[in-house]
């Protein structure tokens, strides 16, 4: 074993030991689910505020629903019946979710054992579902079958993220295969990185991988959150660059290039957000659990820069998402520090573990959105 992979097993334990706490003090935090809980999601009415520019979309991770939101956190949209539901008619356990057009692709986690009281199997209830959901809340297109782990044809094992790509294809990190895979519309593996079922870090390997950025040049940036890094791969599956804000990170869930050539990293172990620059010196960074009333160890999972140049920020375990400027100031909040609650009103009414949040046309580092000019009916999505 390489002194790399020593310091990676050693460094392993304690955000391994934060995320097992932190799933344990959101369960004692939402008890008993009131009966709104019970309201079926899909049937909202479209208002003429969806995917407004500008609006943000939220993955409320044990919420079981995609959200969004305008800048005020009234919701305006919402795909998912809320936490007490474990049904294909929810995406359990959602840990990301991204506009396509008037579609929204979500990544269906699955929740793991002992995590909220509401999933009472002792093996948990996944999900393992990457979805495309046009805005009446049907599901045109999906990857993975509800309720099957399993890395054969169709079948994924805990999907953290998942990223539409400009040819039509879908990025997934499936992570408990160790592996970031490009789908097409076809449902047909076109490229891999990661071994499948194999963890470490060694050529063609990950340790669970927890996002995958497809940039400019065709190279892939990948957050191998087990090995604490983020590492630039090309398309002959080779390692062009690494990134880990010079060996400090501890536990990567999420990095994106930006547009001068740094890359921002969440390393959510250390509650810090950290840009670095091409030659991986931190040159900006920001802590969540500063504030009065702060989680001691949230788990930030998401960072992204915005145009302009203010960062969105998944605060997991203090049930917000924020967005600070520059000068590290909180402009924007919704949720309630470090409270989970349920609502589907507003945002005051409470967040569960949100994990990614993207603002509506305005996407992460070099990536642009796809904006489609397809109808949206019930009938179909992009093809």
């Amino acid at each position: 074993m390489s002194i790399q992979s020593e310091n990676t097993r050693v460094r392993r334990a304690p955000i391994t030991l934060l995320r097992r706490a932190a799933f344990a003090a959101a369960a004692a935090a939402l008890a008993v689910a009131s009966p709104a809980i019970a309201k079926d999601a899909t049937s909202f009415r479209l208002r003429s505020r969806f995917n407004r520019p500008g609006n943000i979309l939220i993955a409320d991770q044990f919420n079981n629903r995609v959200i969004e939101i305008d800048r005020q956190g009234s919701i305006v949209w919402q795909f998912g019946k809320g936490p007490t539901d474990f049904t294909p008619a929810s995406v359990v356990g959602v840990n990301d979710a991204q506009r396509v057009g008037p579609f929204t692709l979500m990544a269906g986690t699955g929740t793991p054992p002992a995590t909220v009281p509401t999933c009472t199997d002792p093996a948990g209830c996944p999900d393992n579902r990457v979805m495309l959901v046009n805005p009446a809340g049907h599901i045109v297109w999906q990857y993975g079958t509800f309720g099957v782990t399993g890395s054969g044809p169709d079948q994924l094992s805990t999907p953290v993220q998942s990223t539409y790509l400009p040819n039509g294809h879908v990025l997934i990190t499936d992570q408990g295969n160790q592996r970031v895979i490009e789908v097409n519309p076809h449902k047909h593996i076109v490229w891999q990185y990661g071994t499948t079922g194999v963890a470490g870090n060694g050529p063609n390997q990950l340790d669970s991988p927890n996002s995958a950025e497809l940039l400019e040049d065709g190279n892939v940036l990948i957050a191998d959150e087990g090995n604490n890094r983020a590492i630039e791969v090309d398309r002959s599956l080779n390692i062009i660059a690494t990134f880990s804000a010079g060996g400090t990170v501890n536990g990567m869930a999420f990095a994106s290039r930006l547009p001068n050539g740094d890359t921002l990293l969440t390393d959510a172990g250390d509650s810090r957000i950290v840009e670095v620059d091409a030659g991986d010196n931190p040159v900006w960074e920001y802590f969540t659990n500063t504030d009065a009333g702060s989680n001691p160890q949230p788990l930030p999972t998401r960072a992204i820069r915005l145009r302009d140049g203010n960062t969105i920020i998944s605060d997991q375990f203090n049930h917000r998402v924020i967005i600070v400027d520059a000068s590290k100031s909180v402009v924007a909040s919704y949720g309630n520090l470090n409270v989970s609650g349920y609502g589907t009103s507003n945002t005051s009414q409470g967040l569960f573990g949100p994990y990614d949040a993207k603002v509506v046309g305005d996407y992460t580092g070099l990536t642009p959105p796809v904006d489609l000019d397809r109808d949206a009916d019930d009938s179909g999505g992009p093809h």
